[in-house]
């Protein structure tokens, strides 16, 4: 499953050049991610709150190929590259038309929030990322 998140550029992303400032497409990112989960029929918030439980970046790694501009039309691409007990890794893009602006890794760890530490992620979220892997 790829989850295919439009984003529009917006002044408030750029800098004074009109060009989205570096840390800007990080948020772009996380919304991808959220969109992905939430495809899935999950509620972060319902996680947090029902489980105990939250998504936290552990690594990134971002290749910024070429700049995004101020009213760009954007689309955030979302894969699961792999998936361990307690962290996801997703693998993402920005595009711009067919024309790749940004690549990332993203690795998220499953932490439980009373304790601050890593945790197994639940058997059914397990599943249904799982499932995405395969389609």
């Amino acid at each position: 499953m790829i989850g295919r998140l439009p984003v529009r550029v917006y002044y408030e992303d750029t800098d004074a050049g009109g060009v989205v400032y570096y840390a800007n497409y990080l948020k772009y990112l996380e919304r991808g991610r959220t969109e992905f989960i939430r495809a899935l029929g999950i509620e972060q918030r319902a996680l947090a709150r029902e489980a105990g439980i939250a998504f936290a970046v552990r690594s990134l790694s971002a290749e910024y190929l070429k700049p995004a501009l101020l009213d760009d039309e954007l689309v955030v691409a979302t894969t699961v590259e792999a998936l361990g007990r307690a962290q996801v890794t997703f693998a993402q893009t920005i595009q711009r038309s067919e024309e790749t602006l940004l690549t990332a890794k993203v690795r998220v760890a499953c932490l439980d929030l009373a304790k601050g530490r890593a945790t197994a992620l639940p058997a059914p979220l397990l599943q249904r990322i799982r499932e995405t892997q395969t389609s």
